[in-house]
């Protein structure tokens, strides 16, 4: 039997800002108190799973254990093509301990740079797990398919958000609305699937 979520509070287990607004605006229609593990206080935990489901649930446990209440992460990057899928589940170190994402992806320019690949092809990849105090939990993935362009465009994101052109657009994540950006997002495709599964009688 797969538990419900219709009430109550969600912990966000995330100190992300831009991550806690899009959570946020996905659950804007329920009536469902939202919170994030910064609230509590509660340390980021070390990643060191070797998926992005692995990693989303570390998160999702950690805070649900200094919480006591149902909490929901999401491991989410950035995978190109040409580059084997990297940086992958390594999008955020690639960003070093300042999470310095401008440096990231001037990175990622210089790899490219020196490559000279046919295509920029890349996609956003999303695991979002919950987890219940009784230790339960689901997974749920998503992806958003697109190509790469410098330089950077657009502060309206975060992360790599700038160097993103999704698919079917001419504007990077960076520069399109939040609420557009959110409708479509890997994590809205991951968020949907939960919708439909534990946020509905």
């Amino acid at each position: 039997m797969v538990l419900k979520i219709l009430d109550g509070e969600i912990v966000i287990a995330s100190h992300n800002k831009g991550k806690i607004i899009e959570f946020s605006d996905l659950f804007k229609d329920y009536k469902l108190k939202l919170s994030s593990s910064a609230d509590y206080n509660i340390q980021e935990p070390e990643e060191n799973g070797s998926s992005f489901a692995d990693n989303a649930l570390i998160k999702a446990k950690a805070t649900m254990l200094g919480s006591g209440k149902i909490s929901i992460s999401d491991d989410s990057g950035l995978c190109i093509d040409c580059l084997n899928g990297e940086p992958g589940i390594h999008s955020a170190r690639w960003a070093g301990p300042n999470k310095d994402f401008s440096a990231a992806m001037e990175k990622i320019n210089e790899k490219i740079f020196e490559m000279n690949p046919e295509n920029t092809n890349a996609h956003f990849f999303c695991a979002l797990a919950a987890v219940w105090p009784n230790g339960e939990y689901k997974i749920y993935e998503g992806a958003v398919h697109g190509s790469l362009r410098f330089p950077p465009q657009g502060n309206l994101g975060f992360g790599y958000d700038p160097i993103f052109i999704p698919t079917g657009f001419d504007i990077s994540f960076g520069e399109m609305e939040p609420l557009k950006k959110h409708s479509m997002s890997h994590r809205a495709v991951a968020f949907n699937k939960l919708k439909s599964e534990l946020l509905h009688e």
